[in-house]
């Protein structure tokens, strides 16, 4: 996952609203959205080359994502897969402030990262090129490829469109958060991050949705939780093609609660 932004009672029928795009070379072998058929409770995509995800939920309303850290200077062929992280998690049953703890004692088997785990409801943050456990509170937050809420353009951009729509709709539809996230419009020079890659490459790398020749955006979520602890989730797969990326398959799934779970 490359760019995520989480909107937590900021409107008043829908608790949790989140948006991702998720970044990755187009010849990664992918599974798309599904529950998994070596652990049937995780319901996410997956990343069939080290076998972890980077997004997925539970039916007992766990939720962990992860986006890397952009640091080519500290990159490392032996660091551990990062899409574990969340796979660990959703898989177990720490409580998330415990996990995100254990996590931190072996932050250095890891390139770096930013880390998300929780309850539909209560969800935490932690990176490994920061110090500190951090739980989200309510509001619009966002995190790329730097630390949480770093103002980068994709970022800004994200938070500000997402806000937009809450203002503006009394129903929140999981395709228009879709929409939002098709935006390839690369931000301007003067606001590009410096991250080590070189102009060419932050420039490339700098809209909401990603389109280059061998990497780019693979797909985007939409998970919405309303007041009546529904969960929809979708996901929009899109395809490497010379022409630049067609919309593959989305993929619709619906999660209910008696009552939210994490609230203890």
């Amino acid at each position: 996952m490359c760019l995520i932004v989480i909107a937590i009672d900021a409107h008043p029928e829908y608790p949790l609203i989140i948006a991702a795009n998720r970044d990755e070379f187009y010849s990664r072998p992918t599974a798309a959205l599904d529950f998994w058929e070596d652990n049937p409770h995780i319901l996410a995509g997956r990343d069939l080359q080290s076998r972890g995800t980077w997004l997925g939920v539970t039916p007992g309303g766990r939720i962990a994502a992860v986006t890397n850290y952009r640091d080519p200077s500290a990159m490392t062929p032996w660091g551990k897969s990062r899409g574990q992280l969340v796979k660990d998690f959703l898989a177990g049953d720490q409580q998330p402030e415990s996990y995100l703890a254990e996590v931190e004692k072996q932050r250095d088997q890891y390139c770096g990262f930013n880390l998300l785990t929780g309850w539909l409801n209560q969800i935490w943050w932690y990176s490994n090129k920061n110090s500190g456990i951090v739980r989200l509170k309510a509001g619009i937050h966002g995190i790329s490829n730097h630390l949480l809420d770093t103002p980068w353009p994709k970022v800004r951009t994200m938070k500000q469109k997402l806000a937009a729509l809450i203002d503006a709709s009394p129903v929140i539809e999981p395709h228009a958060v879709l929409d939002l996230l098709y935006d390839p419009r690369p931000a301007a020079d003067e606001h590009l991050p410096d991250t080590g890659v070189g102009k060419d490459w932050e420039r490339t790398l700098s809209p909401v949705f990603v389109v280059s020749p061998d990497y780019g955006t693979r797909c985007s979520s939409a998970l919405i939780l309303d007041k009546n602890n529904r969960l929809q989730f979708w996901e929009r797969t899109f395809l490497a093609d010379q022409a630049g990326p067609k919309p593959g398959e989305t993929r619709r799934f619906e999660l209910q609660w008696p009552d939210m779970p994490g609230t203890t």
